[in-house]
């Protein structure tokens, strides 16, 4: 939960003037906060920044440098070795939106309009509570430990359970997500990020913020728990997979303890366990919220295709998931478990998973297996990140407590007291009305609840005011237009790449620049193969936009056509005709559909597609055939984004999960070596049995991923990735090559990425610098010199010292813009010796550029008579063994000549 009132507005008023260094050209000065010590890349924010679920990323442009480890007090991030070309890009960013520059996004050019009209109420209200009472208590266990982390984590939970409910019961298992860990009680900004806590700070009890919900489906006849995970949180930084795994081995724990109590170990169970019912774990159901999201998904995963051992929880899973709630979830992975049916919360005003990348939940299982899971999505208009938690909501927490969404700047939709805006207290109930759905449906197999959850235009009064709207994948659906690389468009419609570099390929253009939750990146990669829209844009009514995908489909059997359709946010009344066409050119209209566009503004991730339908017909077409989607848009010039077209039917087809091959990315560390190139076998495990087929990504020399599909054949136990390493005998740092694998087919990914970490074993070249002289008005000029190349930028970061001897050259005696930017806006005036400032300087040796560099001082002429001045400059060289190089140069009278 990031408050990005904290975020951006105190960071451009600190204005800090901090050593700031990385790999450049001399002159590329980097921003003000960001520091170089050793071969590591730190950045310093003038307040606490609260962790949250999205990752803190550093960027050198628009490439990814890694993900820094945060400090205790959450204002310093530190990136071990990153190889930066231009210190000046360098950014910090969280969701794709920065956190140490204001940077305005684009306007939207329209007006929210008034929040969306209630839907019809649904047959049945999940969100009324059932007919038994109930009773909480907690228990804390022995601390598990996890491979990679240093400190055990906590088994706590808190449980909430019914009275007098007969027979076993199923189980709900709540995972909150990534908060800081402690407190300091009385201490302004007092959140800290460690664990366990130190003496003075409390632990911040964010398992308990989910009670409201707890005790909804307890009366409903459910067991529940919410289990706490502050010890991941306070160590997941370090975590390849910023602790998707540690989550599910935790989450996977606590079901073999509670399998174990409702067996045999029933007695030695905690109080308030005995005191419950027995769990029925053939009933399972897992909640999570933020990471938490990521954590119950990847237990999922774990307990039907299990992961390597070393995992944290290694035992035999005894218990059947028979569905999740992934509540603002982050994704890093792509990897949603295909066959556990889910649904996925996507806050409208999330200020922190800005993004809304938990839509991949269901956008990345299309093709993966059979289908037949239900994935759904329900954007909450109006809802934040952190308030589906009590424990991370003002006014309720025990901790400090923030809203994720920034006011100010205020905003039309998303700031308090807006028509748009959700309470807390509206939110939590809105929140639990539809994790109650969710159970009802997949643990109950209450089909009555289905439209609320399907795209079917339905409400439960209990969650009133809230707007909530949905769309699904899978369940009764068959595929029909899932644009891939052979489908066409003609028309005012063509087919686009939702992730791209090439602006021509791209689902926006120069005048629609596009960012949508169906088209979040995938760990940094800036294209991305097999991944496509229909883009529509018409200037007049009464175009066809015709789809056709790459061969012939079957609808027999569909009742309906299912569209999900982005419109532009805040329009209104976007209508299409829509027909489609067989093999034989038979053409059947089947209606017209119209969309309002969600209401937004420029700070929202709000081009999300909403399901519409239309019956298809019963003659006059061959649906054994279907080879075209037409839509016509009817009213003026606009622009609409198909993401997928499905026959749509009744019921919900048991989803029947099975253990499909399992992807394992490991790690490897080599040396470089002395001369030749060698080829090293990087590990890619797979387990389990099966065809299937994933997509491949490897972190080439230059900076770029390769992508490659790669099948998997049953019995296959590796899939082979030879990676090059050349060795020579020129210093360089050490280097990481990354590889990464997503599921296309038949398969599911566990620990997505991976390493291959080079390390240089060659010596450092020595650094000379011969001092400088120069008449006043011209540049004091330093040459530095390497005594041999190298393969990797030496950098070295000059600060001013008091010369040893002579009077010092004073900040009037330089150019005055040089001097303001070199000192992060410092004013030359009064004049002052430059040592009494926060004077920064660069000098680099890149690669390639020869033995030379160097590092300039440009001075300005006046009118008096002066001796010689003295200038000192002491550059620390950053590389492994550091160590200080003095600069020394003299700047003469320009009459002394």
């Amino acid at each position: 939960m990031h408050p990005t009132r904290l975020l951006v507005c105190a960071l451009l008023v600190a204005g800090l003037a901090t050593p700031a260094a990385a790999a450049s050209r001399q002159g590329d000065q980097p921003p003000a906060g960001w520091a170089i010590a050793g071969q590591r890349l730190v950045w310093t924010s003038p307040e606490p920044i609260p962790p949250g679920a999205a990752a803190i990323e550093f960027w050198e442009g628009d490439r990814l440098l890694g993900r820094p480890r945060p400090s205790t007090d959450l204002r310093s991030y530190t990136l071990d070795a990153p190889e930066v070309g231009h210190p000046d890009r360098l950014q910090v960013r969280v969701s794709g939106r920065r956190l140490d520059a204001e940077e305005p996004p684009r306007p939207l050019g329209s007006t929210p309009p008034a929040p969306p009209a209630p839907l019809p109420a649904n047959e049945v209200d999940p969100g009324l509570p059932g007919p038994f009472p109930t009773r909480a208590g907690e228990y804390e266990l022995a601390p598990m430990a996890i491979p990679g982390y240093a400190t055990p984590v906590e088994m706590r939970a808190v449980v909430v359970a019914p009275s007098g409910a007969p027979g076993k019961r199923p189980l709900a298992l709540f995972l909150h997500g990534r908060h800081f860990t402690c407190y300091q009680p009385g201490v302004a900004d007092g959140i800290l990020l460690n664990w366990p806590c130190r003496e003075g700070a409390e632990p911040v009890p964010s398992h308990r913020g989910y009670l409201q919900a707890q005790r909804l489906l307890a009366s409903q006849g459910y067991v529940t728990v919410s289990i706490s995970a502050n010890g991941i949180n306070a160590q997941d930084a370090g975590d390849v997979e910023s602790g998707a795994g540690a989550r599910s081995a935790l989450v996977r724990a606590h079901l073999a303890k509670w399998a174990d109590w409702a067996g045999a170990d029933r007695g030695s169970a905690p109080d308030i366990v005995r005191a419950a019912p027995a769990a029925d774990m053939d009933n399972v159901f897992l909640i999570g919220h933020s990471r938490g999201g990521e954590g119950v998904n990847r237990a999922a995963t774990d307990s039907l295709s299990p992961p390597p051992p070393g995992s944290g929880f290694d035992g035999p899973v005894r218990w059947k998931i028979k569905g999740d709630l992934l509540i603002g979830p982050t994704v890093f992975g792509h990897n949603p478990a295909p066959d556990v049916p889910s649904v996925t919360i996507l806050p409208g005003c999330d200020g922190d998973v800005s993004d809304l990348q938990g839509q991949m939940y269901l956008d990345a299982t299309r093709g993966v297996s059979r289908g037949t899971a239900l994935h759904s999505a329900l954007y909450f208009v109006g809802a934040n990140h952190n308030y589906f938690n009590t424990e991370w909501t003002p006014g309720q927490a025990q901790a400090p407590a923030y809203d994720d969404f920034a006011s100010p700047p205020i905003d039309a939709v998303c700031s308090p007291g807006t028509p748009t805006r959700l309470t807390a207290a509206q939110q939590q109930t809105a929140g639990a009305t539809y994790i109650a759905a969710a159970a009802r449906l997949f643990v109950e197999g209450d089909r009555r609840v289905l439209p609320l959850l399907d795209g079917s235009a339905a409400r439960a009064p209990s969650a009133d005011p809230a707007r909530v709207l949905g769309h699904a994948v899978g369940g009764a659906r068959s595929a029909f237009v899932v644009p891939d690389e052979a489908t066409t468009a003609g028309g005012d419609a063509r087919v686009c790449a939702q992730v791209t570099a090439d602006p021509a390929a791209s689902c926006g253009d120069q005048d629609y620049p596009l960012t949508s939750p169906h088209f979040n990146r995938f760990s940094g990669a800036p294209s991305e193969q097999g991944r496509f829209a229909v883009a529509l844009k018409w200037s007049e009514e009464g175009r066809a936009a015709v789809v056709r995908p790459g061969r012939a489909v079957s609808l027999a059997g569909a009742r309906e056509l299912a569209l999900r359709l982005v419109v532009p946010p805040n329009s209104l009344g976007n209508r299409f005709e829509v027909a489609v066409a067989d093999t034989s050119g038979r053409r059947a209209r089947l209606g017209e559909v119209s969309l309002d566009g969600l209401p937004a503004t420029e700070r929202l991730s709000a081009h999300w597609a909403q399901e519409a339908r239309l019956p298809l017909p019963a003659q006059g077409v061959d649906l054994d055939r279907v080879a075209e989607l037409e839509l016509v848009p009817r009213g003026g010039a606009g622009r609409a984004w198909l993401i997928d077209a499905h026959g749509w039917d009744r019921g919900l087809p048991d989803p029947r999960p099975v253990a499909l091959p399992r992807v394992d990315v490991g790690a490897l560390t080599v040396d470089e070596g002395d001369s030749g190139t060698r080829t090293v076998r990087f590990p890619v495990a797979v387990s389990g049995d099966g065809p299937g087929l994933v997509r491949l990504f490897v972190n080439e020399q230059g900076q770029e991923y390769s992508q490659r599909l790669v099948a998997v054949q049953p019995g296959q136990r590796e899939i082979e990735v030879g990676l090059q390493v050349a060795g020579n005998t020129r210093w360089s740092r050490d280097v990481r090559r990354w590889v990464q694998v997503k599921a296309v087919r038949g398969t599911v990914v566990g620990r997505h990425s991976g390493a291959l970490a080079v390390r240089n074993d060659d010596p450092e070249p020595t650094i000379t610098i011969a001092p400088a002289e120069a008449a006043e008005g011209a540049p004091l000029t330093w040459r530095a010199t390497l005594s041999e190349a190298v393969d990797s930028t030496v950098l070295l970061s000059g600060a001013p010292l008091a010369p040893a001897d002579g009077p010092e050259l004073s900040t009037a005696d330089v150019d005055p813009e040089w001097f303001r930017r070199q000192a992060s806006g410092e004013e030359p005036l009064p004049s002052r010796p430059l040592s009494t400032t926060q004077l920064r300087t660069v000098l680099a040796f890149m690669a390639g550029d020869g033995l030379s560099a160097e590092v300039a001082v440009p001075t300005v002429t006046d009118a008096e008579a002066e001796p010689a001045e003295r200038v000192r400059l002491d550059f620390t060289v950053h590389t492994p063994s550091g160590g200080v190089i003095t600069a020394v140069g003299t700047v003469t009278d320009a009459g002394a000549g």
